[in-house]
């Protein structure tokens, strides 16, 4: 064996034990998260009435590789309304679950760097929000939290019903808020 042939072996050998280690490493870094519990709440608070509501049946998945991103939720999960009156209201009303079954946010994370095992960041989900039948894009700032194998996402934004085409009656309008305050809590597990 020549001296630069026998260098050129050492070299690639030395080349291969630096990146095994870190290919190993990334092989283990998870990078899809799913949850098919995840707790969403939501708060109305007019003039004449606070309504709360919640569900924890929020579905979604998080690649971390692709900052990508789905949430799905039906919409007759919501539970917890003042009386049984309210949520039927709620259901038939405004949000036609029976015309409109499902919410949706599908989009990319566009913050970088993504959080790393043991590590939280604040982040930008852009995506679009299709509400009651009406797509919108939306910039939602959320917590990702990636710790043991779980990504912990928490969010608080605001809808307006006027941008989903919710209409709320004048006779009713001191009972419900214009805008709706709504909280995202989901541990999402490893998929990989």
């Amino acid at each position: 064996m020549s001296g630069k042939k026998g260098r050129l072996i050492v070299f690639l050998w030395l080349i291969a034990l630096l990146y095994w280690p870190a290919s190993d490493l990334i092989a283990q870094q998870k990078t899809t998260f799913v949850t098919e519990k995840g707790s969403i709440r939501f708060v109305s608070e007019a003039p004449l009435e606070i309504i709360r509501a919640s569900s924890a049946s929020l579905k979604g998945a998080i690649d971390l590789e692709q900052r990508s991103f789905l949430f799905v939720l039906d919409n007759v999960s919501f539970k917890g309304f003042n009386s049984p009156l309210q949520q039927e209201h709620f259901h038939e009303n405004y949000m036609e679950t029976k015309t409109f079954p499902q919410t949706t946010f599908k989009g990319k994370i566009i913050e970088q760097p993504l959080p790393v095992n043991g590590t939280t960041q604040t982040v930008r989900a852009k995506g679009i929000l299709d509400l009651h039948g009406v797509k919108t894009e939306r910039i939602i700032k959320a917590v990702l939290t990636y710790e043991e194998g779980q990504l912990s996402v928490k969010a608080d934004f605001s809808v307006f019903l006027e941008d989903h085409a919710i209409r709320i009656p004048k006779v009713v309008s001191k009972k419900i808020a214009p805008e709706i305050q709504v909280t995202v809590d989901a541990v999402m597990r490893a998929n990989n």
